[in-house]
C-alpha cells in the first residue's frame, strides 16, 4: 500500500514546478484564511485594480501612451467608487430603512389576505395553519429586525476601519495600476526561470478570469442601472434598493435572479395588489433577466468560462461558505483556476515523461 502511494506521489510531484504550484496554493489559501480580514484593503485593490487592466490595455492599443491610459483607468476608478460611495450605498440603506419601518404595515395587510384563504378554500387551509404561519412570520420578522439593529450598533466601533479601509482602497489601485509590471517582475523572481506549466495556468487564467471579472462587474452595473430606471418609471417604492439586489443577483448563477424575484413580487404586491400595474412589473422584470441571460451575457463573455452547471453550483456554495460575498462573486474564476491547474499538471508530466 505505501507503495502504491510513494508511486502514486512520484508520479504526481516529479517535476519542481508541481511542488511549487502546491507550495503557492497551499500558503495563499492559509494566508486568506488566517488575515484575510487584516488584507482586505488589499486584497480587494488587487481584484479592482485587475479590473481596470482591460480598459488600460484598449486604451494602450489605441497608442494612448502608457502614464495616460493609467491615469484615465484611475480617474474611471475613482469617480466610480465615489459614485457608489456617496449616493448608491446612502440611498439603497434608506430605502431599507424605510422598508423595515413599513413592515408592521406590510405584516398587517398580509395577515388579513391569509385569514381569507380558510373561507375561500376551506379544503387546503384550515384556520389554525393560518395561525402558525402568522406567528411564524412575526417571529422571523422580529428576528430579522433585531439582527439588522445589532448589526447597525456592533459595526459602530469599526467606522475608523472603514474610513481607513477607503482611504487605503484607492491609493492602493494606483499603486497597482502604476507598478503593475514592477510588482510581477518582482514576484516572478521567486520562481524558477522555466516554468511552462506555470505558465499554461497563468495565461489560461488571465484569459478566461480577466474577462469574466471585467464582464461581471459591468454586467452588474448595467441590469442594476436598468432595473433601477425601470423601476422609478414603473412607479415602484424602494427602486434604488431593488436595484442594487437586481444587479448583484446576476453574481450568482441560476440562483440570484430567482431569489430576488421574491422581493420585488412581494413589494409590487403590498404596493399595487393584483392590479395591471403588478402583472407589468412582472413582465417588465422578466424581459430585464431574458435580455440579459440571451443578449448582454454573450456579447461581455466573449471568452465564455467553460464549466458544467454542477461544478459553477458546487464552486458558489463551497467557496461562499468560505468567503461570504467576495467568495460567491469568485467562485466561477477559483473554479477555473482549480480546474486550469487540473488540466495543465497531467499534461506537464506527460510531457516530462516524453523527454525522458
Amino acid at each position: 500500500m505505501l507503495k502504491i502511494f510513494r508511486r502514486w506521489l512520484d508520479q504526481i510531484f516529479v517535476e519542481e514546478e508541481s511542488i511549487i504550484l502546491l507550495l503557492l496554493i497551499t500558503i495563499s489559501m492559509v494566508v486568506l484564511i488566517t488575515m484575510g480580514n487584516m488584507l482586505a484593503p488589499a486584497i480587494t485593490s488587487l481584484i479592482l485594480a485587475f479590473m481596470m487592466q482591460g480598459l488600460i490595455g484598449q486604451l494602450t492599443a489605441r497608442n494612448v501612451p502608457q502614464w495616460a491610459a493609467v491615469t484615465i483607468a484611475f480617474i474611471v476608478f475613482v469617480g466610480t467608487f465615489l459614485t457608489a460611495l456617496l449616493v448608491i450605498l446612502p440611498l439603497a440603506w434608506n430605502q431599507m430603512a424605510n422598508l423595515f419601518n413599513e413592515l408592521p404595515g406590510m405584516m398587517s395587510q398580509w395577515q388579513q389576505l391569509m385569514l381569507v384563504l380558510p373561507e375561500k378554500y376551506p379544503s387546503i387551509f384550515t384556520e389554525q395553519q393560518i395561525q402558525e404561519w402568522i406567528v411564524l412570520a412575526r417571529s422571523e420578522t422580529a428576528k430579522m429586525g433585531q439582527s439588522v439593529l445589532s448589526f447597525s450598533i456592533s459595526k459602530i466601533p469599526n467606522v475608523v476601519g472603514i474610513l481607513i479601509f477607503i482611504v487605503l482602497v484607492p491609493i492602493l489601485v494606483f499603486f497597482f495600476l502604476k507598478d503593475r509590471q514592477v510588482l510581477l517582475n518582482w514576484m516572478g523572481g521567486f520562481l524558477p526561470e522555466q516554468r511552462p506549466m506555470l505558465s499554461k495556468i497563468w495565461h489560461e487564467m488571465n484569459d478566461q478570469v480577466a474577462n469574466y471579472v471585467r464582464g461581471k462587474a459591468i454586467e452588474i452595473v448595467i441590469v442594476g442601472l436598468v432595473s433601477y430606471l425601470v423601476f422609478i418609471l414603473l412607479g415602484l417604492n424602494y427602486a434604488a434598493l431593488l436595484g442594487v439586489l437586481v444587479g448583484f443577483s446576476v453574481v450568482i448563477p441560476f440562483i440570484g435572479a430567482a431569489v430576488v424575484t421574491l422581493p420585488i413580487a412581494m413589494i409590487g404586491f403590498f404596493q399595487w395588489g393584483w392590479g395591471s400595474e403588478f402583472l407589468t412589473l412582472i413582465v417588465v422584470y422578466a424581459v430585464i433577466q431574458a435580455l440579459d441571460g440571451n443578449v448582454l451575457v454573450p456579447l461581455l463573455f466573449s471568452e465564455a468560462v467553460n464549466l458544467h452547471p454542477v461544478a459553477i453550483i458546487l464552486a458558489v456554495l463551497v467557496f461562499g461558505g468560505f468567503w461570504g460575498l467576495w467568495g460567491v462573486f469568485f467562485a466561477i474564476p477559483l473554479a477555473t483556476l482549480i480546474k486550469a491547474v487540473i488540466n495543465a499538471w497531467p499534461s506537464a508530466s506527460a510531457d516530462n515523461s516524453v523527454a525522458q
